[in-house]
This record gives structure tokens, sequence and C-alpha cells, in this order.
């Protein structure tokens, strides 16, 4: 069968599955819409909140960021991950102890301000945004390439699924839905690597593949070879890093802390009973995560490795089937500059301005058949143009395994995507349902009507999110690095203050996240959106060398001064208040029920 008739077999056969997931688990009652009811049990939770953190960035892009990057792609892998462990050791059991729904309804109550509400409502709505648009970035690229779609019709199709599931179901349906997805995902990323693992080095482990010598009787090891084949080509050795220290390490800690503050995650950890079980799930998921975290920079060498082999310099009638099949979804192109008929792959970029949109003209083919690409860059030799975000996808088809398997890894994209799509969703219309109406505009709404709120929020937000799918900013891991950036901007030092400083009053948590969010947002719209410039930025023009993905970090740190600084010339918080932040601090009770 053809790798399109498997993409519509198994992908109508997981979506099939979401959606009676959805349909079996509908919620009834805000709380169930929410928080799953509360009586998720850890190990389903566990995969739930995996699934739910790795996102299209994680499953999609990650390994094409380290395939490109090498060295300096490392800082996704260090930052995400510990980001994880911050977050499970240092904040999920308070938060799920104060017994809140969302972190807007967190910090609402830990700040005695409907003020700090909003605020927060604010940040949760730009963050999730930010995030989703990457999520639905990833759904698009999928189905134009395997549905044969272009991305804008792909996008679509996917917010009509996750509408569906998410609106019905709420967490509860979400939930649910994310076990299977996870279970889909693990498999559709973990099958391939095997197999091209076995394929180049032998060894059926992904993670020690990468590490071994090649199977054709050189006895070179694989990444050896991959730094001679970058080294040949004049790129950076792969191995080596570009980047300055002190942009890997505020990359790496906007990261970390931007997880700390994800809205979408840190709600998963309130659908559990117990303290005690928000712990166990989040061991169970980063163990869960750690299975294809470990396995992203094998699948990263192996891609990298297999289309410098396959593509360069080679004619264009003689480029294997898979070059041609991206071609048509124009995130891949070759522009024969010194007109050869050979493809000359090598550093810099193919083409200028918006390197994530180059601009393709279907209609047109060049002497030898190649795609024309309208914004060539003409001050550098390379002639191939490859998005970062199909490294994944097309790696079986590079390494020429069965269709199935091609077909199993749009399946396992689509699953990433979705979920935490999903997760996003449901943070956005519980901002605005729970946090802003009934918390502040209509107190008396019922709960029949607070639900309904939900969903029509749900419906808007897809929408939007859709829109910013159609149009985003840069590639699925980037737009997403920027949702951590704006995350460890605005809630993190609200959260870690309001769970271990008890001094800590609304003015300064307020005038900390305004000034935190709108430092991160100024920097993101100027060096990685262009909007106050012609054109975008280039690198060297970044304060002290930091990118925009790095910037969350000093954002965070001038979050936590103006807090602190504020707090310490304004009155103290109620007694009450500081009876709250100190019994959360104290395990008690911590294996018993909660009530919310």
């Amino acid at each position: 069968m053809s790798v399109q008739l498997w993409t519509y077999i198994l992908v109508g056969i997981t979506f099939a599955l979401y959606i009676g997931i959805a349909i079996w688990s509908r919620a009834g009652s805000t709380k169930e819409f929410y928080v799953a009811g509360g009586g998720v049990s850890p190990l389903a939770n566990g995969m739930a909140t995996a699934a739910d953190w790795m996102s299209a960035a994680s499953f999609i892009s990650m390994a094409g960021i380290i395939a490109f990057d090498g060295y300096d792609g490392a800082v996704y892998l260090m930052g995400w991950t510990g980001g994880y462990v911050l977050l499970a050791l240092l904040l999920a059991p308070y938060l799920r102890k104060f017994g809140k729904f969302t972190v807007p309804d967190f910090i609402g109550d830990r700040y005695y301000s409907k003020t700090a509400r909003s605020v927060a409502v604010f940040c949760a709505l730009l963050v999730s945004f930010t995030y989703v648009a990457g999520q639905m970035r990833g759904v698009g690229i999928v189905f134009s390439r395997f549905l044969e779609v272009d991305i804008n019709t792909g996008v679509i199709i996917g917010m009509v699924i996750v509408l569906f599931y998410a609106v019905l179901g709420g967490m509860k349906g979400i939930t649910y839905t994310q076990v299977a997805q996870y279970c889909v995902l693990i498999f559709a990323f973990m099958v391939p690597a095997i197999f091209i693992s076995i394929q180049m080095t032998g060894n059926p482990i992904p993670q020690l593949g990468f590490g071994s010598t090649i199977t054709d009787g050189s006895e070179m090891y694989l990444l050896d070879k991959l730094d001679g084949l970058s080294t040949e080509l004049g790129l950076t050795i792969y191995t080596d890093g570009s980047k300055s220290m002190l942009d890997i390490f505020t990359i790496t800690l906007a990261l970390m802390v931007g997880t700390a503050g994800l809205p979408h995650v840190i709600v998963r950890f309130f659908t559990v009973k117990r303290v005690r079980d928000a712990r166990k799930s989040a061991g169970y998921a980063l163990l869960l995560i750690a299975i294809l975290y470990t396995t992203a920079p094998a699948i990263a060498v192996f891609a990298k490795t297999n289309l410098i082999t396959s593509v360069q310099h080679k004619k264009y009638e003689e480029l294997p089937e898979w070059f041609k099949n991206w071609e048509e979804t124009a995130l891949l192109g070759w522009i024969d500059k010194n007109e050869d008929g050979k493809i000359q792959y090598g550093p810099g970029q193919a083409v200028i301005g918006n390197k994530n949109k180059p601009i393709f003209n279907n209609q047109k083919r060049g002497q030898y058949g190649q795609r024309v690409i309208t914004n060539v860059n003409t001050t550098t030799k390379n002639e191939l143009f490859v998005d970062r975000d199909i490294m994944v996808l097309a790696n079986p088809e590079i390494a020429k395994l069965p269709n199935w398997v091609i077909a199993l890894v749009a399946a396992g994209g689509l699953a990433a995507a979705l979920s935490t799509a999903a997760g996003l969703l449901l943070v956005i219309s519980s901002s605005v349902s729970h946090d802003l109406i009934k918390k502040i505009i209509k107190p008396t709404i019922s709960e029949k009507g607070e639900l309904l709120a939900a969903r029509l929020s749900a419906v808007a937000a897809v929408c939007v999110a859709g829109y910013f799918g159609i149009h985003p900013p840069g590639f699925v891991a980037a737009v997403v690095a920027l949702a951590f950036g704006l995350a460890a901007a605005s809630f993190f030092p609200a959260i870690v203050l309001g769970i271990f400083y008890k001094r800590m009053n609304k003015e300064g948590a307020i005038s900390g996240m305004l000034v935190g969010i709108i430092c991160m947002l100024l920097y993101m719209i100027k060096y990685k959106l262009g909007w106050f410039d012609q054109t975008v930025p280039s690198a060297d023009q970044w304060w002290f060398g930091i990118s925009p993905e790095g910037f969350g970090a000093i954002a965070m740190l001038i979050n936590f001064v103006v807090s602190i600084v504020v707090c310490k010339y304004t009155a103290k918080p109620p007694e009450e208040v500081q009876q709250i932040v100190e019994n959360i601090r104290i395990p008690n009770n911590a294996g018993q029920s909660l009530k919310h």
C-alpha cells in the first residue's frame, strides 16, 4: 500500500479513538471540565502529562533543531527536561495542596486581588496562544505532506478535531485522550529510530546506536562521520557549538523556569486525588518523557547523516523520491545557483528574508527541473533549503523504511501536536470562563452557564490558534521557546514568591508580572518579529548576544527584582493570606483527599 493510504488508515484509526474517548468521557460539570473530577490515577495522569508536555516541538521540531544546530541544539534538551524536574519538585505539590483549578486562580487568591487575577489571565492567554501556534503549524506540516493538502487546510482539519474533543470532554476527555496519544506518539517515535539504528549501526538501541560505529566496514564512529561530512561541506562541526556561553545559559534557564510556569502543565496536577498522587504522577511523567528526549539526539544524527549522503552533489533527476515528495510542500527546495545541475549544500541560508517562510513558485521549473525559490540568497553558495520541522517526519522516507512506518510517524506527529493543543485550549477556556467571567465579571453565573462559557471560549480560542498556526512567527520549536520565555517572564516569579515568601504582596506581584511580560514582549517583537524595523535584526544586534529565546531569563530576573522592591515599600499581605502560605508549605495530611 502507498504511504498516503497507510496514512489515511492509521490517522483515521487514531482520530476515531480520540473522538470515541471524548464521547465516552464527556464532562457533565465544571469540575470535570476543569480538572477531570479530580479522580485521575497517578499513572494515567503521568501519561497524560507526558503527552501534554511532549508537544509538536518535542516530537517534530526538537530533533530537527539538533540536526541542524548540533551541539547548540542541546539547549532545548537541557532546558525542557531540567524544567520539568524543577516543576515536579519545587512547585507542583504545593500548588496541588493550594487546591485551585488554574494558575490565575492561584494568583488571584494568593494575592487577594482581582487585578492580579486579571493580569494572570492576560499572561495565561498570551503564553497559551503563542504555544498553540506552534502546535497548529505542526499539524499543518504533517497534513501537507502525508495527506497532500496545503498547510493551511491541514491546520483547519486539526482545529476541527481538537475542538471536538476539547469542547465536549473538557479536562476529563482530554486526559484520557492524552493517555492514548502518548501511546501513539511514543510508539511512532521509537519504531523508526530502532529501525534506522539497526540499519546504520547494527545496534537496536538508538541511544547507544548514535555513539556506535557504522556498519559500512569502515569502523568509523557515526558522530565522527557526521563531523567529517560537516567539515567537508564547510559547515560548523556537528559536535562543536557556535553560540556564546551566555546565550546557551539564558536559553536553558528560560526554558527551565518557563516550564515551571506553564499553565497547561501545572493544571494537570489538580486532576489527581491527593498531594501524594501529584508527586507520583510527576515521577511517572518524567520517566515517560525521558524515553523520547534521550532518543531525539540519535534521530537528529541519523537524519542529518542520511540527508547529506542522499542529496549532496547529485543531479535533480537522480534524487530519491522522498526529496520530490517534500518539495511539493514548499518546505524543501533547491535553486541551481551555479547551473551545474547538481545540489550544493553548505553553510549559509539558501533564501533571504524570513527563512522560515521561503517563497516558492510552484508553477515554474528551472532548466534542471528544480523548484524555483524566488527570494534567493546570492551571497552564499548553499543551494538547498530544508525546513527544520520536516526532519523527523522525513527521516523514515530518507532511510527507505516501509510505508507503514512512514505513516506511523505522521500519526505520532499529529498525536503530539493535538495533545498539547487540547491542553492549551482548556487553559484558555478556563481562564476566560472561570477566572474572568466567574471570578470577576459575573460571580453569580450558574454552573451550567459557566460550562457553556468555557465551551464557547474554547471555540473562539481554536479559531485564533488556527490563525497563528497559518501565520506562525517561526518554526515550531522557536515559537514554543518564545512561549516558555513569556511564561518565565510572567508566572514563575509570582508562583515561587507566592509559595515561599509570605511577605510578597499584591502590589509586588502585579508590578513584577507586568514589567516582566512587557520586557519579554518588546524584545520578542523587535528581535524576533522585526515589527519595529523593516527586517528582523541580525544576531549581532541582540543585547549582550542574548537571543529572543533566551531573553525570558533576563525578563524573569527583572520580574523578581521589581516584585521584591515594590513589596518592600508597600503594605504586608493580610494575616490570613500569610497563614495560607504557611499552610501550603507544611506537608500535613499529604496523603489525604483535598476538597476544592
